[in-house]
């Protein structure tokens, strides 16, 4: 029997690995669904789809080692980084799916989150109130139009895979789908922000760096209260209380 790790597991889904083969358990079939197909319309290398037996996903594990990991600084060279800038602009051009993905969240919506979560940190005194007013203010930057792309949403550092200076894969499509394309150049970044200058000369394409940090504190913010509620620490070093203070 190969030994059973724990990959990530929270309320909405979790993921295994036996051996070489990672398992993905979500009770969201509508989800799983997304993912199988955006996996299969991404022009950029993915997992292996093994087997599926709902809510069961079988997914092969990609050659190569992650770009790097939250709170540790990435050992990846520029020219890997800048080959995961090139796999992103191949995706981003590429015609987008039906659907609205993570980045593609309406600017209502996500401009009422932003404020909630504002407000929220202040009251549980998690931030002092003038840090999350100017990140607020700065965060202002990426709510706006955007054309709709092809993203992944979720572009975890860990979740894209390298060997030498070659993309081997990108994992973990479940939030893809139309959004804004700098919202991944952004996520990718955000823990690891002095690789930004070597992933864009991979992707070869102006864009507005107002609008990159912008998204880091946006993203960042929205995403302490998920880690609390989820069981992680937001003020781990390197994490998403650092990166708020860093922003200023």
């Amino acid at each position: 029997m190969e030994e059973i790790a724990v990959v990530a597991a929270h309320s909405e889904r979790a993921t295994l690995r036996v051996g070489d083969m990672f398992l993905k358990v979500d009770a969201d079939q509508a989800r799983i669904d997304r993912e199988v197909q955006a996996m299969t319309l991404a022009p950029v290398p993915t997992p292996e789809i093994l087997w599926r037996e709902p809510p069961v996903l079988a997914l092969s594990a990609v050659p190569g080692t992650v770009l790097g990991r939250v709170g540790q600084p990435s050992t990846a060279s520029p020219e890997a980084w800048a080959a995961a800038g090139a796999a992103l602009r191949e995706l981003h051009n590429a015609p987008a799916p039906p659907w609205p993905g993570r980045a593609g969240r309406p600017l209502d919506e996500l401009t009422a989150d932003l404020d909630r979560e504002c407000e929220r940190l202040i009251a549980d005194d998690v931030l002092p109130a003038d840090l999350v007013t100017r990140n607020r203010d700065l965060a202002e930057a990426a709510l706006r139009p955007w054309n709709p792309a092809f993203t992944h949403g979720d572009l975890h550092i860990a979740h894209v895979f390298t060997a030498g200076t070659a993309l081997t894969g990108i994992i973990d499509w479940s939030e893809a789908g139309q959004g804004d394309p700098l919202y991944d150049l952004a996520s990718l970044t955000v823990a690891h922000q002095p690789h930004l200058n070597a992933l864009l000369t991979g992707y070869a394409t102006p864009v507005d760096l107002n609008v990159i940090h912008a998204w880091w504190s946006l993203r960042t913010r929205l995403l302490v209260r998920w880690l609390t509620t989820h069981g992680h620490n937001p003020s781990t070093p390197g994490g998403a209380i650092d990166v708020l203070r860093a922003q200023l």
